[in-house]
């Protein structure tokens, strides 16, 4: 298994790729066939699912070399933690990437829903926003602008997602603590397609 230093600089180098549309990863059948005996990723994406930003072709990466989760304005709950310790246990993946990204639906959704009145409120859309309005209600007072506003909470609620994995599971932090495990943020601008990865 390569390092966390190697896999994010494997992940960099991809997105190079990706902006500049050099992209190499494309998939063989023999790859496709090699992978039915087992899986090694070099790295967990918990990304959002936000249909422009699929991590494996922002990060210009094949069959096999991610695993990625991806759940809306990329939050944490329990089975997004189970997945994480599944895939760093099974696999000994040292890297774990948080991946929002810029103009992020859930974003916009939660700070709306903050002005809604609670029985106009979606109680399916509250499990999301739930898990995302601690980072980002004491953010209204202090952005500027709606638009600035937005690209704090993004980046609010990365880092919040980041922390709960580092400390909302024994599992994750004791690897964390190991040097086994490293857990970082990152950014993707759907404006320029680049990744921005925080905190390294």
């Amino acid at each position: 298994m390569i390092s966390a230093e190697e896999a994010i600089q494997r992940l960099r180098e991809g997105n190079q790729r990706f902006v500049t549309g050099n992209q190499e990863r494309a998939m063989h059948e023999k790859h496709r066939t090699e992978l039915v005996a087992g899986q090694n990723p070099f790295a967990v994406i918990l990304g959002c699912s936000d249909s422009r930003v699929p991590a494996e072709l922002v990060f210009d990466q094949g069959l096999g070399d991610l695993f990625v989760i991806r759940v809306a304005g990329n939050i944490v709950a329990p089975s997004q933690v189970g997945s994480v310790e599944f895939a760093v246990e099974c696999f000994g993946t040292q890297l774990v990437v948080v991946l929002g990204h810029t103009l992020c639906g859930a974003i916009q959704a939660t700070l709306e829903q903050l002005d809604q009145p609670q029985e106009l409120r979606s109680a399916n859309l509250a499990s999301i926003v739930n898990r995302i309005r601690p980072s980002i209600e004491t953010l209204v007072d202090v952005a500027t602008t709606p638009e600035k506003l937005v690209q704090l909470a993004v980046r609010a609620n990365i880092r919040a997602s980041v922390n709960q994995l580092q400390h909302g599971s024994v599992i994750l932090e004791n690897l964390v603590q190991q040097g086994k495990l490293t857990i970082v943020g990152a950014e993707y601008s759907l404006e320029t397609g680049v990744v921005k990865i925080f905190d390294y």
